[in-house]
């Protein structure tokens, strides 16, 4: 199914599979090779994901990484404000998402900085970020779904449930509570790696495509998780080729995005399965 993403009054084709790249302005995300806190990292690595062909720039300011410090929201909004603004210095045509699960956040990134995408991996406030519950505002609608529906701009929900039945549950009560604040564009990202045991993630790839049920494109994030190097014996810095496997799968049952550190290769599985998809 083909989608399509209004970002700022344009319309994205989403027919063919897009890739967004990772930009963690953080001090300890769990892959060491995607922190990048001085100005000069930060303008290469923007400069890098678009050069390498990706559509996005994820940009985070709060490490979601097992064990992870706590960051106030004060900080989060200094280090994102100052990542955005070079990032937009440096690329300003690209596409950029805020990894953020605090409207304060979100509001500031979109009205401040011209962020287009926000990207929540707490599933609206429910858990998943440093293992613990988080506090969700505005009673039974989450607080970030009514900041993000008053933005108007595209909105990632990512699942923290266990499995395909949870998750598709979560996602069907979430999604209406969206649509009844007005919120057009939802991207659903199954959440590999947040309240999954290994064998729960390796279960909801195996079957993910039933999740295109829910006629939404979907997001996968895998890039260089515990769930690929756990299994392979090996470390984040080893687990490309993994990565690059999984991304392929998750492509065949029909996500939409990848988020990446390693645009290039993302790319690359692109153009392949798009390819041998296309000779059908």
């Amino acid at each position: 199914m083909a989608y399509t993403l209004n970002i700022k009054g344009q319309l994205l084709d989403l027919s063919e599979p897009r890739v967004m790249g990772i930009l963690n302005a953080t001090p300890d995300s769990f892959f060491a090779g995607s922190r990048k806190q001085t100005e000069q990292e930060i303008a290469d690595r923007a400069r890098q994901i678009v050069d390498e062909g990706g559509t996005f720039i994820d940009v985070g300011a709060f490490s979601t990484r097992p064990g992870a410090a706590e960051v106030t929201e004060a900080e989060e909004l200094d280090r994102m404000r100052r990542a955005l603004q070079i990032v937009k210095r440096e690329v300003p045509d690209a596409i950029v998402s805020v990894d953020t699960f605090r409207p304060a956040v979100a509001r500031m990134a979109v009205e401040e900085m011209g962020a287009d995408i926000i990207n929540d991996v707490s599933e609206g406030g429910v858990t998943g970020i440093v293992g613990k519950q988080l506090a969700a505002e505005g009673g039974e609608v989450p607080q970030i779904f009514r900041t993000v529906a008053s933005l108007q701009v595209p909105y990632i929900l990512m699942s923290v449930q266990k499995d395909l039945h949870d998750t598709l549950m979560a996602f069907a009560k979430k999604v209406q509570q969206l649509r009844d604040l007005g919120q057009k564009d939802i991207i659903l990202d199954p959440g590999f790696g947040f309240g999954k045991t290994l064998e729960d993630n390796y279960r909801l790839m195996g079957e993910m495509e039933k999740l295109q049920v829910m006629e939404l494109p979907l997001l996968v994030g895998i890039s260089r998780k515990s769930m690929i190097y756990r299994l392979l014996g090996t470390d984040a810095d080893r687990a490309l080729n993994g990565t690059s496997v999984l991304n392929t799968i998750a492509l065949m049952k029909g996500a939409s995005i990848l988020r990446v550190h390693d645009v290039k290769e993302a790319v690359e599985c692109v153009k392949i399965v798009s390819s041998s998809m296309a000779s059908r």
